[in-house]
């Protein structure tokens, strides 16, 4: 069976190195907020090329502690899309605010600039871009939109470890980047962790704070704050995973290369940005028979993901009870048209090419 995404595989690719790092923790002394953290942390603002990067629990904390600091919530709006990961949506609520959800573009996936601007009020204090799939949004738009109103510009970073925008790491454009480190991102803990990154010193030293109580020091809270913190297990994991980032992402768009070159033009494949790199999170095409194309492939051993089935605003839970444009044409053209095909470094020649030519041949 050839699976949409294969985390343990990669752990077995570096198995001995993994196992180090853990035992390495087991033996040590600090099993919160110490060495490992502290190594992951500077390894990875060095990356992302920011002053600072802190590690929190998973991405939805990511998120939500970012607007906490920033002092964002109850009357404020931030907006963003429908057509994401719920977690982006539930942490802007968990923070106490309200989101309004914007329409993406039409071919990439991401939220349009354009559409952003119709929805900006009195109450809007951020806008949260999220480089869904692999690939940013228009960074350079956006941060004139948020000049321009005095709003700040968050970037959720889930999806896109890695990529840049122009010749920027994203995740160290906007006031903050919200990375999730979910096993099957591009980098994934055995487990759930989160980190974010910022070039602003005031925020960061605000974020290290409410991560923890809003302890300045043990047992003494300075800000309202609660308990995301990165595990020093997954921080060690995250540290050798990291150092393999850039070849596992070239390794991803090797394979996302002859997707677009061999397969049939019967599906419409992602379109190149011309603003940034794309690290392939996910290969997802188009195609009006996505749902039997689904079960073919299942019949032959390839298992597919559809990222994403309902669009937030049409979930049951949040279904006439969220903050909207009232035309969100492009995000509901995609339900029930878009399928994520198998794509991760580890995946062979061999599995990528059968997968390609057994959709092609479901179209012949």
């Amino acid at each position: 069976m050839i699976y949409t995404s294969n985390p343990k595989i990669q752990y077995k690719s570096i198995q001995k190195k993994i196992d180090k790092a853990i035992n390495t923790v087991l033996n040590s002394d600090n099993y919160i907020l110490g060495k490992y953290v502290k190594d992951f942390e500077e390894s990875f603002a060095k990356y992302i090329q920011t002053k600072y990067a802190i590690g929190v629990a998973n991405g939805t904390d990511a998120i939500e502690l970012v607007l906490r600091a920033l002092e964002i919530g109850a009357g404020d709006e931030v907006i963003t899309t429908s057509h994401t990961a719920l977690a982006s949506v539930a942490a802007i609520q968990c923070a106490g605010a309200s989101p309004i959800l914007c329409d993406i573009g039409d071919e990439t996936f991401n939220i349009d600039p354009d559409k952003v601007l119709k929805l900006i009020t009195k109450k809007t204090r951020a806008i949260l871009a999220v480089h869904l799939y692999g690939t940013s949004c228009n960074l350079e738009l956006l941060k004139k939109i948020c000049k321009n109103n005095n709003i700040y510009l968050i970037e959720d970073v889930s999806q896109a470890h890695g990529a840049y925008f122009k010749k920027k790491r994203l995740g160290s454009i906007g006031i903050a980047g919200c990375f999730s480190c979910y096993p099957t991102k591009n980098l994934g803990a055995i487990g759930d962790a989160g980190v974010i990154t910022t070039n602003n010193k005031s925020l960061a030293i605000k974020l290290k704070k409410i991560r923890q109580y809003g302890w300045k020091e043990p047992n003494m809270s300075y800000d309202y704050g609660r308990n995301s913190r990165l595990d020093e297990l997954q921080a060690a994991i995250l540290t050798e995973k990291l150092k393999c980032l850039d070849s596992n992402n070239n390794k991803r768009k090797k394979i996302a290369n002859y997707y677009d070159k061999h397969l049939t033009n019967k599906v419409i494949k992602p379109v190149p940005n011309i603003y940034s790199d794309h690290v392939y999170h996910l290969y997802v095409i188009k195609t009006t028979f996505a749902k039997n194309l689904k079960i073919f492939l299942k019949k032959n051993n390839i298992l597919c993901g559809v990222h994403y089935p309902l669009p937030v605003h049409l979930q049951p839970a949040y279904k006439g009870k969220i903050g909207e444009s009232k035309h969100l044409k492009n995000t509901e053209a995609l339900i029930g048209n878009i399928l994520s095909i198998p794509l991760y470094p580890e995946l062979s020649a061999n599995e990528y090419k059968f997968i390609c030519s057994t959709i092609n041949s479901f179209f012949k």
